[in-house]
């Protein structure tokens, strides 16, 4: 366990009176072409071009059953039921995520430190990496809600003190993701730009944000902007298959109204030279089971 250093220069000024948009000031590859992964080279262009890379099949058809049926287990489980770490959907009351699964659950500490998983974000992040967020998401059918546009790294760096962008998300299917059951949505370049959000950030934030986000929301006339620039990508795919993004990609998802369930594992590798200071727009930081302040090295 190591403590947060003092807060650094802040390149992504948000959370301030008016919204800003500012350009990229990080890499978005750390690595140098060739270095040894999962990943080709080629994987690794066309994640710097679109700030996302889907990869078919990254666990097997065997797998997702030991994982789906590990999801099972800890969202019927009524000791997590009352756990902090769980989050309910505020209409019907049923679990929407589970935060801190690499922990809670030795079946999902195995993944995240599978080569497959670790290996890619080493490659992208170029350098060792911990988990700073582990989460299960839970999107039965019939009303699940979704989650709204926003870039992981604006709440991050405001409410955690991320500093630069060196933090890759992946989000494993444990379900079929069909493009009608509030499946991921991704602006394929909006990584490039970040979106600084207006308004200041209420302390204790979280405990609205993660059911409803209402602090470090886009603006209509942003999110217009961006779209009209750079498109919007919807991600389909079966059980097992794989969405690797950049921090910054602005992203959401719709409500799933279908009779399908969508669910998955969700894990977020930052880089161990990028560990977490006093966040930068917020006035105190997140718990750790949302923002880990523990930077071992994973895997």
């Amino acid at each position: 366990m190591t403590t947060a250093p003092e807060r650094t220069a802040d390149l992504y000024p948000t959370r301030g009176t008016e919204e800003v948009l500012i350009d990229r000031k990080d890499p978005v590859v750390w690595s140098a072409p060739g270095t040894p992964g999962p990943f080709t080279d080629e994987d690794l262009a066309a994640f710097e071009r679109d700030g996302f890379r889907a990869v078919d099949e990254l666990i097997t058809p065997d797998e997702v059953r030991t994982y789906h049926a590990e999801l099972e287990r800890l969202i019927n489980d009524p000791e997590m039921r009352a756990d902090e770490r769980s989050i309910v959907e505020p209409r019907s009351r049923e679990i929407r995520s589970i935060f801190e699964v690499h922990k809670i659950s030795e079946v999902f500490a195995r993944l995240a430190a599978d080569p497959r998983v670790v290996g890619r974000a080493r490659q992208i992040l170029g350098s060792d990496v911990y988990v700073h967020q582990s989460r299960i998401n839970v999107k039965p059918g019939f009303g699940a809600s979704g989650f709204y546009w926003h870039s992981d790294f604006e709440t991050w760096h405001a409410e955690d003190g991320l500093p630069n962008m060196r933090t890759v998300s992946v989000s494993i299917a444990l379900t079929r993701n069909y493009d009608t059951n509030g499946g991921l949505m991704i602006m394929p370049g909006s990584h490039r730009t970040f979106l600084g959000c207006a308004g200041a950030t209420p302390k204790d934030n979280y405990k609205k944000s993660l059911q409803m986000q209402d602090a470090g929301t886009p603006s209509d006339e942003a999110l217009t902007k961006l779209a009209s620039e750079y498109g919007i990508r919807l991600f389909t795919g079966e059980a097992g298959s794989a969405t690797w993004f950049d921090c910054n990609a602005m992203h959401g998802s719709g409500d799933n109204i279908t009779p399908y369930p969508r669910s998955n594992v969700f894990i977020v590798f930052n880089s161990v030279e990028n560990t977490a200071v006093e966040p930068f727009a917020a006035p105190v930081r997140r718990p750790e089971f949302i923002g880990a302040r523990d930077f071992t090295p994973i895997g």
